[in-house]
């Protein structure tokens, strides 16, 4: 199979090359016509903007992830459709998400699992006896070959993201899920990494990840991630963007990787954020886990926070820090996939799907390519402002008023508008008037974004 993806419009002839003679002096024209799909084309790095995403049309990406590392898994064994994937992707879709950070093959935990997993078995995918990128299986692997049907498999899930335009984040390596990986840099490391790498990368929807946690575990050094990210360039043809999910790399060695990845819990998650936005100012900025992972009917690995409000916040923060950011719910993210997770029964913890559709939906309104963050000094809350003096105000809930005194008609006449993170409700539009005070209608019951305009 030859894949091509093009995002020059017109005719593209081809011939093939080789030492059989079915397969030699094969010949054809592939026809690429103008879009019609809403389909912008692959993630890019913008020349004159490249602290942010943004696809190869020039249209701005506001990266909002979801992870789903046993994606790949949800509907293996079903031969001829993918009912349960479609289901969940259309769910994550319909509520503003448009990355999907997942791995090429997860096996399982390595924490103890919920007993209460037993009770629903039909959620649980790790462990599979079956599923194996090899041939053999993860107990008893033959790393003598590939296993076709594997990347058959994975080959729909991939197609499916792109029809519905949503990016794969594709982590080629994990090393804390259990996996019978081969020894590093054998023939059949390579043989696994290099096919990766040409299989998907005609895929437009394709974002690059050497490995999760990249230098943890004892596993890799900075030798080997630096060789993988020369094999994927060397054998890449359509130069997706690529990084590695380890910020001590990203950090020590930024001229290797598109985009810095973090994974950072801090309490004071704005603040360092901000000092890599501050760092690192010709690349973007991913926060890929903050420690924040939304609790669901099972305790899969409950990080530092659990509360769906408060992993809104840490995401907010990153986004005010001008930092990309992904969400994670206990019942999707890992080895438990409950993937219509609002037919379940009603005692069952739902997830809030919902905060990030009203956040996707701020950031259409209030175009996030062009905000930049502006500290507030001696002051609470968190600002981005944008060259035509819009400016976006972040309230945590505790904050019973704030000193925006910046905002006064002395300035420039302006309006107030607030939003309601949990709703995703705007008060109306009014007049900023002499002596305003700044208090959010949700105090104590909801973050709020206050929204000021100058009145032209």
């Amino acid at each position: 199979m030859i894949r091509f993806s093009s995002s020059l419009k017109g005719y593209w002839s081809f011939k093939t090359f080789g030492g059989s003679k079915k397969l030699a002096d094969k010949k054809g024209k592939v026809t690429i016509l103008e879009n019609k799909k809403d389909n912008h084309g692959a993630i890019v790095i913008h020349k004159e903007n490249p602290k942010l995403f943004y696809y190869e049309d020039g249209t701005p990406y506001f990266l909002l992830a979801f992870e789903c590392d046993w994606l790949y898994a949800l509907d293996y064994h079903n031969e001829n459709k993918l009912p349960k994937t479609n289901h969940l992707l259309n769910l994550i879709d319909k509520n503003g998400f448009n990355q999907i950070v997942m791995n090429v093959f997860s096996y399982d935990v390595s924490w103890k699992k919920d007993k209460n997993i037993k009770e629903h078995p039909e959620h649980e995918f790790g462990g599979p006896t079956d599923i194996f990128p090899f041939l053999g299986n993860n107990d008893n692997p033959d790393f003598s070959s590939l296993n076709p049907e594997f990347f058959k498999k994975l080959d729909r899930t991939i197609s499916l993201l792109h029809d519905k335009r949503i990016v794969s984040h594709l982590m080629i390596y994990v090393w804390n899920k259990l996996v019978a990986w081969p020894n590093m840099n054998s023939d059949a490391d390579n043989m696994y990494f290099d096919y990766v790498i040409k299989r998907y990368q005609a895929f437009p929807n394709i974002v690059w990840d050497i490995s999760k946690e990249a230098l943890l575990y004892g596993r890799a050094d900075e030798p080997y991630i630096k060789n993988r990210i020369i094999r994927a360039r060397k054998n890449e043809t359509y130069n997706r963007l690529l990084s590695v999910h380890d910020y001590k790399y990203c950090s020590k060695k930024p001229e290797d990787v598109d985009f810095i990845s973090t994974q950072n819990w801090s309490h004071n998650i704005y603040n360092k954020m901000l000092d890599d936005y501050t760092k690192f100012n010709d690349k973007p900025g991913f926060n890929i886990e903050h420690g924040g992972y939304e609790a669901s009917p099972y305790k899969v690995f409950s990080g530092s926070y659990t509360n769906a409000e408060v992993c809104l916040r840490r995401n907010y923060l990153c986004l005010f820090a001008r930092t990309y950011t992904t969400y994670y719910w206990q019942g999707t993210s890992w080895n438990l996939i409950i993937y219509n997770p609002y037919k379940q029964p009603d005692d069952f913890i739902k997830p809030k799907f919902e905060y990030f559709k009203y956040m996707q939906d701020l950031f259409k309104q209030f175009d996030y390519s062009k905000m930049k963050p502006t500290p507030l000094k001696n002051s609470a809350g968190y600002n981005l402002t944008n060259d035509e003096g819009t400016i976006l105000l972040y309230f945590p809930k505790e904050n019973v008023a704030i000193n925006a005194w910046f905002l006064n008609p002395d300035r420039g006449e302006r309006t107030i508008q607030w939003f309601n993170t949990l709703t995703g409700k705007y008060t109306y539009i009014k007049t900023i008037k002499k002596g305003q005070k700044y208090i959010s209608p949700w105090t104590e019951k909801a973050d709020a974004i206050l929204i000021s305009k100058l009145k032209k």
